[in-house]
């Protein structure tokens, strides 16, 4: 009989309340063990929740949007008969007797000279971990699995013990790059054996960190190897995990698989099979693994148009990579730099600068490979006009030294972009428009009521904007205290989802930098955003003489779809009305 079993969210670092960006599976789903279920996304890292065990998917909780943590119940499944997946514990009952008898018969039936891997005479077990109950165990390598683009990556934490008995897809160790927290899984249900790595040792992709010994027959059900003597088309149908080979509960030849010149166990395993359509047969789904399905989404590739090498044809990032690289050359790249924009745009020029001078290739950063794409987005839908203006901030930047003891007082420093975060403000307020969005079809205006201003940040893995919320209700202090919490934040790494949504306004300001004015791309969905370059003291002539004035560059660069030219003009004009004295602010 079947049995019904909770999926619940595993080991996903110290991340809480990660948002689902990609929903894969549908109720009614037949699914394989380790399938991706959902994809999960936080500001660091994107992480897919595997299935427990195979079977059918006969609730799902979550949807897309929704935020889930470690632990939580995302929906439940109706396990395989055959219990397939998961370690039902050797009970005892009429299930299991009939999941033995068959595996039995099957195995008498193979060929004497098929064995491989641990098994000495071919026959399988009832799937225990350690095959004591008549069945066959073997001893596998325990491999770091896909960890992106990271190498090297220091073990912070060691979750389990030699000997200790482990779940499949319990988390044995415990990785931290500079960017993200990541857990070691086991690959299968079984006995630690041995494990060679401690805390402060360093691993990459494919290293062997540990050997465990798990159940022949138990792996047998789960993934079989094409066998070298015929069976082949069996051998793939069972491989792409067809519901015909997993509704009898069998596999399909009986033989166990190929001996120390076969597929390695990594390639063995059944990788994570995402549903891109609700519907598709799951035999035609493309295989690759989470870090090459992120690639895809980011080069906006269609998996299924991708032809993969690996194991089973799953998708490497090669093939990915060589699948861009030929669209490119032909005709398909004018095609794909010109998707969804309307803009027909003459394909890169390809250039071996080697030939010219020495040269190295470095490879983006990660915030840089997230941020392009919106850019780019941003900067060929966005109808950018800039409008320049200047600001006499004598009296501000005086103002602003006198109360240097008083922030140092208060534990924080006044800087002038406290001064700009309030003078914005004043402007928003009176110009509602440059608080608005446009709606997703382009037809109506979202008018908001709350004033976030988002601040640019240099740091040293690249731009990032937290937000500063309801800037309206907040001192001068407050503002200060706030910016000086949110940049440490930006420069450590640290900062939230939550502190990097929202925003109404943004601000970029060069000033501690240098430059005269620059055209900054307004941050989708805002309509408008506030570039800032260095102050500088210059004449100015006041009626009778000239007298040296400090005057601040303003660049507002706007969506004309929704603001006009007029309008931008009155906004930096009363922009530098207040910020050429600020008493105008308690008016």
């Amino acid at each position: 009989m079947s049995k019904r079993t909770e999926i619940r969210v595993p080991d996903i670092g110290d991340f809480d309340k990660v948002p689902v960006i990609e929903v894969l599976v549908a109720e009614g789903d037949s699914i394989e063990a380790e399938q991706s279920l959902v994809t999960l996304e936080s500001d660091k890292a994107t992480m897919e929740v595997p299935s427990p065990a195979a079977g059918k998917l006969v609730k799902l909780s979550v949807s897309e949007g929704d935020e889930v943590s470690e632990g939580d119940v995302i929906g439940e499944m109706e396990l395989d008969d055959d219990g397939s997946g998961e370690d039902t514990g050797g009970d005892g009952d009429s299930s299991d007797s009939s999941t033995r008898d068959r595996d039995a018969e099957e195995a008498d039936s193979a060929p004497s000279g098929a064995s491989g891997g641990g098994s000495k005479d071919g026959s399988k077990g009832d799937g225990d971990a350690d095959g004591s109950a008549g069945g066959t165990s073997e001893t596998i390598d325990i491999r770091v699995p896909d960890i992106g683009d990271f190498d090297k990556v220091p073990v912070i934490e060691v979750l389990v013990e030699k000997g200790e008995t482990v779940e499949a897809e319990q988390s044995l160790l415990t990785l931290e790059s500079d960017k993200a927290t990541m857990d070691i899984p086991a690959p299968e249900a079984g006995t630690l054996v041995e494990l060679d790595v401690g805390v402060g040792d360093e691993v990459s992709e494919g290293d062997v960190i540990g050997r465990m010994k798990v159940a022949r027959a138990a792996r047998d059900e789960e993934s079989e190897p094409p066998s070298d003597q015929g069976s082949g088309d069996e051998s793939t149908s069972k491989a792409s995990g067809s519901d015909d080979s997993k509704s009898t509960g069998s596999t399909t030849s009986g033989k166990p698989s190929s001996g120390p010149s076969g597929p390695s166990d990594e390639e063995l395993k059944p990788p994570p099979v995402p549903f891109a359509e609700m519907g598709r047969d799951p035999s035609s789904i493309p295989h690759a693994s989470p870090a090459v399905r992120k690639l895809a989404r980011e080069l906006g590739v269609d998996l299924a148009g991708v032809k993969g090498s690996g194991a089973h044809g799953r998708i490497t990032e090669s093939d990915l990579k060589q699948h861009v690289k030929s669209a490119m050359q032909g005709d398909g790249g004018r095609a794909a730099a010109s998707s969804g924009s309307g803009l027909a745009v003459a394909d890169a020029p390809k250039v071996d600068f080697a030939k010219f001078g020495e040269v190295e290739e470095k490879p983006l950063s990660r915030i840089q490979k997230i941020s392009g794409p919106n850019l780019h987005r941003n900067w060929v839908s966005i109808p950018h006009v800039t409008q320049f203006d200047e600001a006499d901030i004598t009296e501000m930047d005086a103002f602003r030294k006198a109360s240097k003891a008083d922030a140092e007082e208060a534990g924080t420093k006044m800087t002038p972009l406290v001064f700009l975060i309030k003078a914005v403000v004043a402007a928003l307020q009176k110009y509602p428009k440059f608080n608005t969005s446009l709606s997703a079809d382009g037809q109506s205006l979202v008018w908001k009521k709350y004033f976030h201003v988002g601040v640019a940040v240099d740091t040293p893995n690249g731009l990032m904007v937290p937000v500063i919320r309801d800037a309206d209700r907040k001192s001068l202090l407050d503002l200060a205290h706030d910016l000086t919490d949110l940049s440490g934040k930006a420069r450590d790494g640290k900062l939230s989802r939550d502190e990097m949504t929202g925003g109404c306004f943004s601000i970029s300001s060069l000033g501690g930098i240098g430059g005269t004015a620059f055209t900054p791309i307004i941050n989708a969905p805002e309509v408008a955003i506030l570039g800032v370059s260095k102050a500088e003291t210059k004449p100015v002539w006041n009626g009778e003489t000239f007298e040296p004035r400090l005057m601040l560059p303003l660049s507002l660069s706007y969506d004309h779809r929704v603001i006009d030219g007029a309008d931008a003009a009155r906004f930096t004009q009363y922009l530098a009305h207040v910020l050429g004295d600020i008493r105008r602010l308690m008016l």
